[in-house]
């Protein structure tokens, strides 16, 4: 009997040491951290340069919680100044216009050089509101419908101009801002004509009255010119009318509209891709929260593997003589899609009211485009005769998985080209002479080339991102290089173990760089082209952060599931961590193969990592074989033809990794969340490794991708081209599906999607839901009314929903009043009328 009692008391002892091994949930924490509350304690965390067109200076705002400040720097001189004082110039406004202004809160917009940058312009809202100004500027039906309705208030725009010279402002008393441009033009670079479409063809309208249509819409005075007559309904040159209901399609159907056109330099012509979407078949999504009543969205949505695809051609129209010339088609390739090539925008510019969108050609006589086959194994770079339409191949990529491309950087106005290619398994610049053939290898080696960032032709120099370069780096860090076209004379421009990101001026003398990592605070610097830094421009104000408990993640690298490959991860632990406690770990997933998610450098985004842990978890980030394209094409295909499955076995044994490094991690209780691909990847997880993971929330998850969108589907896991003996063309296409394995379920399951998705159609969840009930599961379902692929306004209930999930499950220990205290104790109680 004594032994018994002893045995009793052991037993007892140790079930209670085991429940005091589990964190609580920990509520109050995870809401000190929300998005709205995270944006008040984090401000500028990069320094964003607007160059100027008359110097090589650039000016700059930065935040931090002292207030904005703002600043000249003159790379030259080594010399960075305020703009002006925040002190005196908030005097001088209060002064000026009898509104209260604090040095503290500037909130300065449009802010532009004038007078050869011996002055700046500027605006500033006023605290108070006035009678709108704009109103008999409504469309004459508006008007109507409103005519009884008292004037609408809106907060006055004080504008100003202050004389960097002698320091002194002034108020723009009779000064008319420009209206802003409508969406719908394209305006032409010397803005001689817009062209925009109407009725599914193509119009355009003189200078003189594009400015009449600026100052009202509906004036009937207006000269606008038709330029095709042949556009119809869903083959038409209009830009598209996606996300519209079926009722503003037809309100709209008479209404000027966009059509997406690049323009020569020189303004003489402009090109467009035609898109023909006649058998494209139908899709719906029901807003069921509609007012007065439900709307229905009808949509073309080419789902993988059907033959009723998109047709594309490219039409070039000679603006002088009105004259259309139709590229001329290539029949070997079925079913391609063609991408018209755009002039990379100049720096100077960023602050002009007008930015034509520029085809890459650098006069009005060829048209940059590529051609790329439906299976996606043909990519060509083309340019086209825009007088004839005829068109020849430049350069020519082939793989036997996908092929990808990136901008081509043009020398010397054409006479050679800088391509970027895979061709050698890894991502690379090479140098193509005028006719496209090659001349040799920029760059080689075991790295990954991302972008040009500026191409010097004088002096035969190209700079450019690059990651996995540097050894003993996590091998997604980019740096910024500069190589000789010859490849010769590499060198290393942005130093340090971080993730660095440039701006540069036009003519490649300066860069500023931003870099961080996830657990180091961002910082910002000046570097000349050779890497000399000049000077240190900023460093982030994370300091109300780090006062409110904030710690910085941890990152890690594990092996893949052979044992070889490195994969790496970030591990986010409460602030509160507490290393005698065993704790529920939670993947956060996105399967790629486009992107991981796993953040590199700091980030001010919390909700799914960082404010998860807050709970009460240990949460990670890992990439996974076949994730990520910036390691070599071996890694970012390692999924291709296997899209469900790829990615879970490198997830899987993470976790068992790292639990065997930390006692902390308590490896019988592993959840798993993810958004899109994310929740694919999630329900996937739970239904292939039913044992190991418990919990998962799977939000808008495209769990059947043979009715998602062709693109995603079609790309990585591949489509099958077959050639029948007379030459005709199909396309094989298969895909293993979330659905199939809806029998396997043994955790928990939430799925959840907005109800008008017309990116991840609510059919995909509905569908996984449908094979969870044929299979006798329980399982959770929730949909988000209104909303589409992102929750918007919701996204907050959205969390507290998942942790609700989460804590029940994987901590027992949870909140289940009705109300979300969170929530509602952050929410004014004002009774105020929206």
């Amino acid at each position: 009997m004594k032994k018994l009692v002893i045995a009793l008391l052991v037993l007892g002892s140790t079930t209670l040491g085991m429940a005091q091994n589990k964190p609580k949930a920990n509520y109050d924490l995870a809401a000190r951290f929300s998005q709205p509350k995270v944006e008040k304690m984090v401000f500028s965390t990069s320094v964003s340069p607007h160059w100027l067109k008359e110097s090589e200076r650039f000016w700059y705002m930065y935040e931090t919680s002292q207030g904005r400040s703002y600043y000249l720097v003159d790379p030259a001189k080594k010399l960075k100044k305020l703009l002006f004082d925040n002190v005196k110039m908030a005097a001088d406004m209060s002064r000026l216009t009898g509104d209260p202004f604090d040095a503290q809160h500037l909130d300065i917009v449009n802010l532009k050089f004038i007078n050869k940058e011996a002055a700046i312009r500027f605006e500033v809202k006023s605290k108070l509101a006035e009678e709108d100004e704009k109103k008999d500027d409504m469309e004459d039906d508006m008007k109507e419908k409103k005519s009884d309705a008292p004037p609408k208030k809106v907060k006055r725009t004080f504008y100003f101009e202050y004389d960097l010279n002698t320091g002194v402002l002034k108020l723009l008393e009779d000064y008319k801002k420009p209206k802003d441009k409508p969406t719908w033009a394209s305006i032409a670079p010397d803005s001689s004509y817009v062209v925009f479409s109407k009725n599914y063809n193509l119009y355009w309208m003189d200078k003189a009255n594009f400015l009449k249509a600026v100052k009202k819409e509906k004036d009937s005075t207006i000269v606008e010119t038709q330029l095709t007559t042949d556009g119809q309904e869903h083959y038409g040159y209009h830009s598209g009318m996606f996300g519209q209901t079926d009722l503003e399609k037809e309100k709209n159907k008479g209404k000027r509209q966009g059509a997406s056109v690049l323009f020569s330099p020189d303004s003489k012509k402009f090109a467009l891709v035609r898109n023909d979407n006649r058998k494209v078949k139908d899709l719906w999504v029901i807003n069921s929260i509609a007012e007065p009543r439900p709307t229905l969205e009808t949509y073309k949505y080419h789902m993988p593997g059907e033959k009723e695809a998109p047709q594309q051609e490219i039409w070039i129209v000679d603006f002088p003589s009105k004259a259309l010339v139709k590229v001329a088609a290539d029949t070997t390739m079925k079913d391609h899609d063609l991408n018209l090539m755009r002039a990379p925008r100049l720096a100077k510019n960023r602050d002009d009211d007008h930015q034509p969108n520029l085809w890459l050609a650098p006069n009005s006589d060829q048209l940059y485009f590529s051609r790329t086959s439906r299976d996606l194994k043909h990519i060509d770079i083309c340019v086209a005769d825009t007088k004839t339409g005829v068109s020849k191949n430049l350069i020519e990529e082939r793989l036997n998985t996908y092929v990808e491309t990136r901008p081509l950087g043009l020398v010397n106005n054409g006479e050679e080209y800088i391509h970027w290619s895979e061709r050698d398994g890894w991502a690379h610049f090479y140098l193509h002479d005028k006719t496209g053939k090659l001349k040799n290898q920029i760059t080689s080696g075991p790295y990954h080339c991302e972008s040009i960032e500026g191409i010097d032709s004088k002096n035969r120099v190209l700079y450019f991102l690059a990651n996995g370069r540097e050894p003993g780096e996590d091998p997604y860090l980019t740096h910024l290089y500069r190589v000789n076209f010859d490849g010769t004379g590499l060198k290393l421009l942005s130093k340090g173990d971080f993730n660095h990101t440039t701006s540069n001026n036009d003519a490649n003398t300066y860069f500023v760089n931003n870099y961080s990592r996830v657990n180091t605070t961002p910082k910002s610097e000046l570097l000349d082209n050779l890497g000399t830094k000049l000077m240190d421009l900023e460093t982030a104000d994370l300091s109300q952060l780090f006062a409110a408990g904030y710690k910085f993640p941890e990152p890690f690298v594990v092996k893949a599931a052979d044992g070889i490959t490195d994969l790496y991860g970030v591990m986010y632990k409460p602030f509160d961590f507490d290393s005698t406690l065993q704790y529920p770990l939670l993947e956060y997933v996105y399967p790629g193969p486009q992107t991981e998610a796993v953040n590199k450098a700091f980030s001010a985004g919390m909700d799914r990592t960082d404010r998860q842990a807050q709970l009460g978890f240990i949460v990670i980030t890992i990439g996974n074989r076949g994730g990520h394209p910036s390691r070599s094409k071996w890694y970012h295909n390692y999924g291709y033809g296997n899209l469900r499955d790829y990615g879970l076995e490198d997830k899987k044994v993470a976790a068992e990794q790292l639990a065997d490094r930390h006692k902390y991690i308590d490896i019988d209780k592993v959840g798993i969340f993810g958004h899109s691909g994310g929740g694919f990847m999630s329900t996937a997880a739970m239904l292939v490794y039913p044992d190991f993971f418990k919990v998962a929330v799977s939000s808008s998850g495209n769990h059947e991708n043979n009715i998602y969108n062709r693109w995603w589907s079609e790309k990585h896991d591949g489509v099958k081209e077959v050639k029948d003996a007379k030459g005709n063309i199909t396309f094989e296409y298969d895909i293993d599906k979330n659905t199939e394995l809806a029998k396997n379920l043994k955790g928990k399951l939430l799925i959840c999607t907005g109800d008008i998705d017309n990116n991840v159609h609510p059919a995909l969840t509905i569908r996984m839901a449908n094979a969870l009930i044929k299979a006798n599961k329980r399982f959770d379902f929730f949909v988000f009314p209104g909303q589409r692929h992102g929750y918007a306004d919701m996204n907050e209930y959205f969390f507290w929903l998942r942790a609700d999930y989460f804590c029940k499950h994987l901590l027992g220990d949870y909140e289940d009043s009705t109300d979300i205290l969170q929530m509602n104790r952050d929410k004014a109680q004002t009774n105020k009328r929206p």
